[in-house]
């Protein structure tokens, strides 16, 4: 199992910190985090968003949990392939939510409905 110094530094520092932690190790903490989350490239490996998904925390974590998401998502393989619990954390019932119904194209693209004919001149 290949694991890069990157994906280990940032799975040290633990999960992501809450957003309502408003003390001063909570904005370090923060700023390590994102400084470490950052320095992750795309893609992962499958070991490496095993690993990456017992980072999440409680909430958005202003807005790093997506970013955690993401890269989780970019591994080859999905990493959640089963529904969770009830009371698992809500980014891997997100994780499950995502792999059990993948987005379909985006609304209105590449679609020609009447509104999109061409009139003639």
């Amino acid at each position: 199992m290949t694991i890069r110094d990157e994906v280990r530094e940032f799975v040290r520092l633990g999960p992501l910190p809450s957003e309502e932690d408003n003390s001063e190790e909570g904005d370090e903490a923060f700023d390590k985090m994102e400084r470490a989350l950052h320095a992750i490239e795309k893609p992962v490996t499958d070991d490496e968003a095993r690993l990456l998904i017992d980072c999440f925390g409680d909430d958005n974590c202003f807005g790093l949990a997506w970013t955690l998401l993401h890269i989780v998502e970019s591994a080859p393989s999905p990493v959640v392939t089963s529904e969770s619990p009830a009371d698992s954390n809500e980014w891997i019932t997100r994780l499950w939510k995502r792999f059990a119904a993948p987005p379909g194209p985006a609304e209105g693209v590449g679609e020609r409905g009447p509104a999109a004919e061409p009139t003639a001149a």
